[in-house]
């Protein structure tokens, strides 16, 4: 790989952990098309986001703790069941023909655009009863066990379910729920950063750079969700995810032409 290939990798990782400190998400969103671009397999890209996502979102719960945002009670009730549920994205990442991976994921992307805009209809009223609506264990559970799914399948840390799903059903404030997630992430990123180690495929000098941008981003962003509008940060979400879906879209596209050449 050529000198420039790094300093892509490192902005990459910058603007990943920008996003995944600000929007409570692994930055995998980020990471796995950049490095499919660069001419990795998509499982390389995956496997390799995981141990990314390990290094930023460690940096990032760290700093929300020190700030006083991390409800560590909160974090375990989603990531117990996310790290048991890891494993099996992290089998089936390995069975799955490469399109069909980057097409499932453009899929989970317009998705959770749908649920970020719902949850914003939900709440643009008052609501007297702020209990969950749904039974809490239950939420937890599969809020949880859905986040470590996507992040062995995708190379997600989940936080593109995770913070949907919690403002849904466990009715969680937008900043409160980004940074749950961030918590749960590393969780999650571990889980699947193991898995994905096991079977060989973590490109770890690739990792480590992009975690060197990420460490930066991240610090940058937790500092700066605190000051911003519920409102700004959930369309700064959905417009990210809308433009990122597309792109996934054509890779799979791309990716299953080449297949069938």
């Amino acid at each position: 790989m050529i000198d420039f290939n790094w300093v892509i990798l490192v902005a990459g990782g910058l603007i990943s952990g920008v996003i995944s400190g600000l929007l409570g998400i692994g930055g995998g969103i980020v990471t796995i098309p950049l490095m499919v671009t660069l001419g990795y397999t998509p499982v390389q890209a995956i496997a390799t986001s995981s141990l990314f996502i390990v290094i930023t979102a460690i940096s990032g719960t760290v700093q929300n703790w020190f700030m006083g945002y991390l409800n560590w009670k909160k974090v375990a009730y989603l990531g117990i069941p996310a790290f048991l549920t890891t494993g099996v994205g992290v089998y089936f990442a390995n069975q799955i023909p490469p399109h069909i991976i980057l097409f499932s994921f453009g899929i989970i992307l317009l998705v959770n655009i749908y649920l970020i805009e719902l949850r914003k209809s939900l709440t643009s009223v008052e609501i007297e009863n702020t209990e969950p609506t749904f039974n809490p264990l239950f939420s937890r559970i599969g809020t949880g066990g859905a986040a470590g799914i996507l992040a062995g399948l995708f190379g997600l840390g989940g936080g593109t379910v995770m913070v949907p799903l919690q403002m849904l059903l466990l009715k969680e404030e937008i900043k409160v729920a980004i940074q749950t997630s961030l918590g749960v992430i590393v969780v999650t990123a571990l889980a699947a950063s193991i898995g994905h180690t096991l079977r060989g495929n973590i490109l770890f000098v690739p990792g480590m750079v992009l975690g060197c941008g990420g460490l930066l981003g991240v610090q940058i962003s937790t500092r700066a969700l605190p000051k911003l509008p519920n409102s700004t940060v959930s369309l700064i979400l959905r417009i990210f995810l809308g433009i990122l879906s597309i792109y996934i879209f054509w890779q799979a596209w791309t990716n299953y032409q080449m297949i069938n050449v």
